[in-house]
Formats: structure tokens, sequence, C-alpha cells
């Protein structure tokens, strides 16, 4: 497509119907999950780890334990974080499926 000025472009006066996408809701929800600097950070962390993570990620944020625990919350309803209850600690790993899946979502735009 061209680049013109808008006044000078000339539209199909034909509506497009887009085609359905099975994939378009979880795409949605997956880049919602990363959709904040912090969150990406933390995503980053925990894949670069062999084990779960349980006390480290907050000391990697210039953030609030309150507000580390609301990204992970996030992370872990849209599934790409896992975490696991060990006596009064939660440790937290990266679920492989949904990261693989977010890939190949973002690869088939």
């Amino acid at each position: 497509m061209a680049d013109c000025p808008p006044d000078e472009c000339a539209c199909d006066p034909a509506p497009v119907k887009l085609p359905e996408d099975g994939n378009a809701q979880e795409l949605a929800d997956l880049a919602w999950a990363i959709a904040h600097p912090a969150r990406v950070r933390i995503v980053r962390f925990l894949m670069n780890r062999e084990a779960c993570v349980c006390g480290e990620i907050v000391g990697q944020l210039p953030l609030a334990q309150s507000t580390v625990s609301q990204h992970l919350k996030i992370l872990k309803q849209s599934g790409l974080v896992q975490g696991e209850v060990d006596g009064p600690k939660v440790c937290y790993c990266i679920n492989q499926q949904k990261l693989q899946l977010l890939k190949s979502l973002v690869a088939g735009l």
C-alpha cells in the first residue's frame, strides 16, 4: 500500500469482512499479560531460571512487593507463569507451553 495524504487516498467503499480467528482472544489475553514493562522483565527473569523462584523476583525490580505481586497475579491468570506454594512462600516458574503458544501466535501475525 502506497503512502499518501489522507485527502488523496481512494477508499474502497465495499465493506471488508474480517475472517474468523479462533486464536484472537488467546493472543489478546497473552499480549495483555506482557503489556507492562515490569511483567516483561519478570517473564525474562523466569525464562533464564532452571527451577522455580521464590523470593528473588522482588529484588530484581524497583517496585514494592505488593506491586510485584499484582504483576505476578496477572501473569498467573494468563497461564504464562505458574505459582506453587512452598510453605509460607510461592515459587514461580514459566509455563513453557504457554510461552511457546505466545511465540507461535505472535509469529502468526
